[in-house]
């Protein structure tokens, strides 16, 4: 069987090592590495905005957000959130967070099931995290005392991030967006 090799999952500090010399970027889940759909221009937009909502918001705090390109650790997987914040600093880890607040996805064809079921499970399982909000046209999840709940928003109205003391509108979250 010439042309055949068995797979097998790559270690931590492997995936980490990839990670460091790649210019694709990778999501980590259940030892195999996973290459990052590239995301469109509306995506961008959407995910830019709420980044300089939060970034002028939280300014002059111990907060800081990241944007697309560090990931969050979630026991032994890596996942790069399109935007989130976290307000406790890891002391020498440079390549990942680990206690996020707040996390934004925004979603996209390609991304749909895996942001509202895979990523929502693995998120859950943060001590830290308060939030966890799916940018769509009108739905955020978020956590609250009583467990994950969905709310729906539409139009002009404002959607309130508890977790940092924000209320964002719609139309903010959606500038420079065509329909």
């Amino acid at each position: 069987m010439t042309g055949l090799r068995q797979l097998r999952p790559i270690s931590i500090e492997e995936y980490l090592e990839g990670e460091r010399r790649s210019e694709i970027r990778h999501e980590y889940v259940g030892g195999e590495p996973y290459a990052m759909v590239r995301a469109t221009v509306t995506h961008n937009l959407i995910a830019g905005n709420i980044f300089a909502a939060l970034h002028g918001h939280l300014r002059g705090t111990a907060c800081r957000v990241f944007a697309g390109s560090m990931k969050v650790r979630v026991g032994d997987d890596f996942y790069y959130p399109d935007v989130f914040v976290t307000c406790e600093r890891v002391e020498g880890e440079r390549l990942f967070q680990t206690r996020p607040l707040l996390i934004v996805e925004v979603l996209s064809p390609g991304t749909e099931l895996l942001d509202t079921r895979d990523k929502l499970q693995a998120y859950q399982r943060i001590e830290s995290l308060q939030e966890y909000v799916i940018v769509e046209q009108d739905r955020v999840v978020s956590r609250t005392a009583q467990g994950w709940e969905t709310a729906t928003y539409t139009g002009t109205m404002s959607v309130r991030l508890a977790s940092v003391d924000l209320t964002l509108p719609l139309p903010e979250i959606y500038r420079d967006v065509e329909a």
